[in-house]
């Protein structure tokens, strides 16, 4: 009789012994996002050991794209504050966000509806100034403190580049270069052609100088506008040039100032270049994607955020990339999240919302291309 108690003790000291590591080894694979299958059932173990059907982490997996600490899900509310009389004039959507750091409201233009700011919480839209000329599309705008007054400056493809208040009174209009105007002979050469062009494609500024990128143009240059006496003209310094040397462009698409430099989102060659602001080459960033065609380029949260324009074949849009200047840290794919129409994306912009806890929430605002599309992603705390 005891040997059978004995026996049984031992049988049972076993079972728990086995089921523990089982468990255990179920629980590891959780953290690699494997599964493991009972009665041809997969399942998986959330953090409370609790078993999971697979066809729920699917759906999970749908909402969320991004790797690490950078991972996003759509915001459908703050997507449809998009002002209702602009939804005819969505699908031509083509240009970028930026915003006042001071108020936390972002700029950005709409095709034929006109400039558009956007309170600081992303729910409330409005439309700055009554001059037509806000109804053609702004490709790039840049908001900039200059002599201790806040101002806009937009670049409008083919058009003009304008200065305005931030009420959206515009005080100053620079149209295309004549010719004699830069201490560059490259682009003095090409504007006094008479088949040059004005592709002026996104804009920034930096220590009292705004740096346009001119890349829709066989004139693949950055360009630079000076204010002397109260009135914005013509700088005298530019680089730059169609190539593939260093400091030549292949569609100078993105210009952003970070850091006392200038970064050039090169799209066609899928780079982002670092320069000094009198135009030095410094160094490209590494660890990008090849053959993605980088639009644009904007800092946040430690990281920059940039994107390419179109989708692979494996892919349901084009990517967003997360990075440090030096690495790529997640690839964000909007069309992951079976956001309607949003496939090619022109920009991406990151912003910060206070909430009611007093935390920093970080958005992504997205401006979709061909057709254009507005979307916010919100980062997955």
């Amino acid at each position: 009789m005891e040997k059978r108690t004995t026996s049984r003790l031992f049988l049972i000291v076993c079972f728990f012994w086995f089921s523990h590591s089982l468990l255990a080894q179920i629980t590891h694979h959780d953290h690699s996002n494997s599964s493991v299958k009972n009665n041809s059932i997969a399942v998986v173990l959330n953090s409370s050991n609790e078993y999971i059907p697979t066809d729920l982490i699917t759906e999970q997996a749908k909402s969320i794209t991004g790797q690490g600490s950078f991972r996003f899900s759509w915001d459908e509310v703050l997507t449809n504050a998009y002002p209702k009389g602009a939804h005819e004039f969505e699908s031509q959507m083509h240009g970028g966000f930026n915003e006042d750091p001071e108020t936390g409201i972002v700029y950005t233009g709409i095709p034929g509806y006109g400039l558009c700011s956007i309170s600081a919480d992303l729910t409330q839209w409005k439309v700055l100034g009554t001059d037509n000329r806000l109804k053609d599309n702004i490709h790039g705008i840049a908001f900039f403190i200059h002599k201790g007054v806040k101002y806009l400056a937009v670049a409008q493809e083919e058009k003009r580049v304008l200065i305005l208040t931030l009420e959206g009174i515009i005080v100053e209009e620079i149209l295309k270069p004549v010719g004699n105007e830069f201490n560059f002979s490259a682009a003095n050469n090409f504007f006094s052609s008479d088949s040059s062009n004005f592709g002026v494609t996104d804009i920034t500024y930096l220590k009292g100088t705004i740096y346009l990128a001119h890349g829709y143009s066989e004139g693949d240059f950055v360009l630079t506008i000076e204010e002397k006496g109260g009135k914005w003209s013509w700088g005298e310094l530019a680089w730059g040039g169609k190539g593939d040397l260093p400091g030549q462009f292949k569609t100078a698409h993105g210009i952003y100032a970070h850091d006392n430099h200038i970064l050039v989102a090169n799209r066609a060659a899928g780079q982002i270049v670092k320069f000094t602001r009198k135009g030095k080459f410094i160094e490209m960033f590494n660890d990008i994607p090849e053959g993605r065609l980088i639009c644009n380029i904007s800092y946040e949260a430690e990281h920059f955020f940039f994107n390419g324009l179109l989708a692979n074949d494996e892919e349901k849009s084009a990517p967003i990339y997360a990075h440090t200047g030096e690495k790529l840290i997640s690839t964000i794919v909007p069309g992951d999240l079976n956001i309607p129409i949003l496939t090619n994306i022109h920009h991406v912009w990151p912003h910060f919302v206070e909430t009611e806890e007093g935390l920093r929430q970080l958005y992504l605002l997205v401006h979709g291309w061909n057709e254009g599309k507005f979307a916010v992603l919100k980062l997955v705390q």
